[in-house]
């Protein structure tokens, strides 16, 4: 079984360096096709931490009456937390709301002095509402429009916002329904492209194969030496695809943080680079061992 074993290895080392042409080109699809996996994993990440940082940016206000009692504003922010679709609620007292507006407007002189000259603080008390999920804004909303809240509540903006709120979650479904197709098509582009550039390379020695048939040789020991060499492949294309694709992502970083803040390619390629590293492998001499088993099937079954 060793023999075997080490002469099936051995085969399959040999006919890799003997048809060095074939082996390039086959090497060079798969390492396009890898270098696409590669890019659409990161797109996904990318889509995804675009679509997370946009999501953190929308929220509901909910504005009090100016004689709302702060032990009720209390109340209802203690209430709404405890909300499973809620994730976050910060209280802005009236007191904060004034100085928040008079630090974003104290360049604008007209302004500072108008509200200087008003004897009492034109601005409500709100509380700031985020949902874990986009489409848990109407069960929020729902809840603040009960009638025992209107006694204290001047407004909520998610009338305004709900625009926004729906076609950013539209958004976000046809990414991922576009991401899912994207893959799975060029997942079946990249296992036709290398099997029919394996199975060049196993039809070049298909008089070889009948020979062997001939001498009586195993389907096993016929089958061993490509699929070795496809090994090979797999594993040469990852290495050289994951070594290009470490320069690409330092070059694309700093143009794309510039873009979306909070995507830092460098970052989350350094975090995970090993993981990386390993679906690559694995996915390499997943795609070219199975396509050679199936590209010398033809030849066994003859």
């Amino acid at each position: 079984m060793f023999v075997s074993l080490f002469r099936i290895i051995k085969y399959g080392v040999q006919s890799f360096l003997r048809n060095s042409w074939l082996s390039v080109s086959t090497i060079s699809i798969m390492i396009l096709t890898l270098f696409v996996f590669e890019g659409l994993v990161l797109f996904n990440v990318i889509g995804k931490r675009a679509l997370m940082s946009i999501q953190e940016k929308v929220d509901i206000s909910v504005y009090f009456k100016s004689n709302a009692p702060e032990d009720s504003i209390l109340n209802v922010k203690r209430s709404l937390e405890s909300l499973d679709e809620v994730k976050a609620v910060e209280y802005v007292s009236r007191e904060k709301a004034l100085a928040d507006f008079k630090e974003r407007h104290k360049d604008e002189e007209t302004i500072v002095q108008t509200l200087d000259e008003l004897s009492d603080n034109p601005l409500l008390a709100s509380l700031n509402v985020k949902a874990r999920e986009l489409n848990q804004y109407d069960t929020i909303a729902s809840y603040l429009e009960t009638p025992s809240l209107k006694d204290i509540v001047e407004k909520v903006t998610y009338a305004q916002n709900k625009v926004v709120i729906d076609r950013l979650s539209s958004w976000i479904r046809t990414l991922n329904q576009t991401i899912v197709a994207l893959t799975i098509f060029l997942a079946f582009v990249a296992v036709t492209v290398t099997f029919n550039t394996i199975r060049l390379t196993i039809f070049s020695m298909s008089e070889q194969i009948s020979i062997m048939r001939l001498v009586g040789a195993s389907n096993g020991f016929i089958r061993g030496p490509f699929v070795v060499e496809g090994f090979i492949y797999g594993f040469v294309a990852a290495a050289i695809s994951f070594a290009i694709f470490i320069p690409v992502i330092g070059f694309i970083s700093p143009h794309l943080s510039s873009f979306i803040n909070e995507v830092n390619l460098n970052s989350y390629f350094r975090e995970n680079w090993l993981g990386i590293l390993g679906y690559q492998l694995l996915f390499g001499l997943v795609l070219s061992i199975i396509s050679s088993i199936i590209a010398i099937r033809r030849y066994l079954s003859v």
